[in-house]
This record gives C-alpha cells, sequence and structure tokens, in this order.
C-alpha cells in the first residue's frame, strides 16, 4: 500500500502566489552559490529559527543554511531534496532535519517512515555527511491525542535509527523529551513562554531546544578538525 507521506510531492498551491515553489528555487540558488558546513531542512519549525537568538548569535558563524518552509510535510521535504536541494559540489558536514508537525492526514506509522525515507534520501545524496534528526516537539496547550502520535512518531524513528541492523553511525537522533520538558509535570500544560501558539517556539523556546543539538553540533564539527 502507498505512503502518501513517504510519497514525494510538491505542496499544493492553493492561494496561486508560487511562494513555495519559489522558495525551493532561491534554495537550489543557494546550493550554487555558497559552502555551508551545516544545513537544517525542514518545515516551519526550522524556518522561523532563523529569527532566533541562538540562530543568530551561535549558530550563523558556524556557516549555516537554512532550508525550512512553513505548512512542509514529509513528501514535501522528500520532493525538494529530490529535486535538487542538498545538491552542493561541496559537501556540508552537516544535515539536520526536523520535519513531521504538519503531517495531521497521515499516521504515527506513516509519519516515520517518511521520515525514514528522508533519512534515506539525504544520505543517498550525501553520503559522507553527518545527519542529525530531530525528534518533533510536543504541540498544544493541553493534553491531547496529537501529542501521543508525535511521542509515537519519536519512538518508531528512534527504533530504526537506533535498530542494530541500522549500521549508519553518522545518523544521530535528538530527542527533544530527553534534552529538554516543555510539558509542565503538574498539568501537562505547554507554556506560551515557550510556544506562544503551543506549537512554535518563542526565542526562549528556541534556546532550550536548540542548546543541546548546538552541542552535538559542535562536537561533530570538532572531529573534522582533528
Amino acid at each position: 500500500m502507498i505512503n502518501p507521506a513517504s510519497l514525494a510531492c510538491q505542496m499544493r498551491d492553493s492561494v496561486g502566489d508560487g511562494r513555495w515553489i519559489s522558495q525551493h528555487e532561491r534554495f537550489l540558488d543557494d546550493c550554487k552559490r555558497h559552502e555551508p558546513n551545516i544545513v537544517f531542512i525542514g518545515d516551519c519549525l526550522i524556518q522561523q529559527m532563523q529569527n532566533s537568538t541562538i540562530w543568530k548569535t551561535n549558530l550563523e558563524p558556524l556557516h549555516c543554511l537554512n532550508f525550512g518552509i512553513d505548512g512542509d510535510q514529509t513528501q514535501h521535504v522528500l520532493w525538494r531534496i529530490e529535486n535538487g536541494e542538498l545538491d552542493f559540489e561541496n559537501k556540508p558536514k552537516i544535515v539536520v532535519l526536523l520535519v513531521g508537525t504538519n503531517n495531521n492526514d497521515h499516521s504515527a506509522d506513516q509519519v516515520a517512515d517518511g521520515i525514514i525515507k528522508i533519512v534515506s534520501k539525504i544520505r543517498e545524496k550525501l553520503s559522507h555527511s553527518s545527519i542529525i534528526v530531530l525528534a518533533i516537539p510536543p504541540r498544544g496547550r493541553e493534553i491531547n491525542s496529537v501529542r501521543e502520535k508525535i511521542n509515537k512518531v519519536n519512538e518508531l524513528v528512534e527504533q530504526h535509527l537506533s535498530n542494530r541492523t541500522y549500521s549508519d553511525k553518522k545518523v544521530h537522533f535528538l530527542c527533544s523529551s530527553k534534552v529538554h520538558d516543555f510539558i509542565s509535570p503538574q498539568d501537562g500544560t505547554i507554556s506560551h513562554n515557550d510556544m506562544y501558539d503551543y506549537l512554535h517556539f518563542t526565542d526562549q523556546g528556541y534556546s532550550k531546544y536548540m542548546e543541546p543539538v548546538l552541542d552535538e553540533i559542535i562536537e561533530i564539527l570538532s572531529l573534522y578538525d582533528n
């Protein structure tokens, strides 16, 4: 049975302004003009990161590119990669992937399979780069079924990437629940101080979510210096 979350396709231009494909074309141009150490690719949570303090202060100096597009689902990121994004002449050392929160119509198994297929496509394009797969953060102010689905997606992806038969040692899965708990232990709520609309991060939220990612990036980059 075909999994729509792992079947590469463009985002439908329901408005008719061509914004999605225009961003993709800009990223293709970036691939030709830049030689980044790190490429971040994914959805709105990646896209908005470039406005955060931790991006401007800690990540930009490491020579990063941001290939995030608002609303993207796994199948859209897969299409972008299959159609030229990440086709660098000088390959980046690290690719950071975060996608899946917008796959509202797909099951946890389908979303996880979509993420895993993206990882495989990144590896096909960039045989020696390290890949950091970020766990999808929780969402919604109160406890809800979407959080349960997200937890299942993260578990499935982590299980696959940590499986003994999966031999790619340059793929790293970072689970947000291990690096920072955005959910109140008292009542299970998420604070607007971390996610202003209970989905997208505030500046404070990005700092909390990205600090351990930054540590992982610095550790990987240090291996290239030795």
